[in-house]
């Protein structure tokens, strides 16, 4: 009885991370969902931009929130591999989180091809970071 119970133990807290993660990624889809319904059909935004020389192209609500999803889910396995690696695991992750997001902003502001699409999308990626950022670093386990 006692074996079956050290085997079952670690994955209880697996499960939970797991659980919390897939939150995370779900929390931060719905945020850019909600974003993107108050600035286009209720504040009129049009979210468009373009690369170069290309035709306008408009931010749909299901590019929103398939974007958001596939960040989340390559923050999820980034931090799963950091864990793996280090014991410093939630400081690198967040930090380099907080430059993801950095780095991220540049896309409206050199592609959007107005100010109020520029202003929008830049409040959206904030808002994103903000719920998924510390949530998912707050999954961290200790080592």
């Amino acid at each position: 009885m006692h074996a079956t119970t050290a085997t079952t133990a670690p994955a209880v807290p697996h499960t939970h991370q797991r659980r919390a993660r897939a939150l995370c990624v779900a929390a931060g889809a719905v945020t850019a969902a909600l974003a993107w319904i108050v600035e286009v059909p209720l504040l009129g935004i049009h979210l468009t931009f373009r690369f170069g020389t290309s035709h306008i192209q408009t931010i749909t609500i299901g590019q929103v929130i398939g974007v958001t999803i596939a960040a989340a889910l390559a923050g999820w396995l980034l931090l799963t591999l950091l864990q793996a690696r280090t014991h410093h695991a939630r400081p690198l992750w967040t930090t380099t989180a907080l430059a993801a997001l950095a780095a991220s902003l540049t896309l409206p502001l050199a592609a959007a091809t107005t100010t109020s699409a520029a202003a929008a999308l830049i409040a959206m990626h904030l808002a994103v970071g903000a719920a998924v950022i510390p949530a998912m670093a707050h999954t961290a386990r200790a080592r």
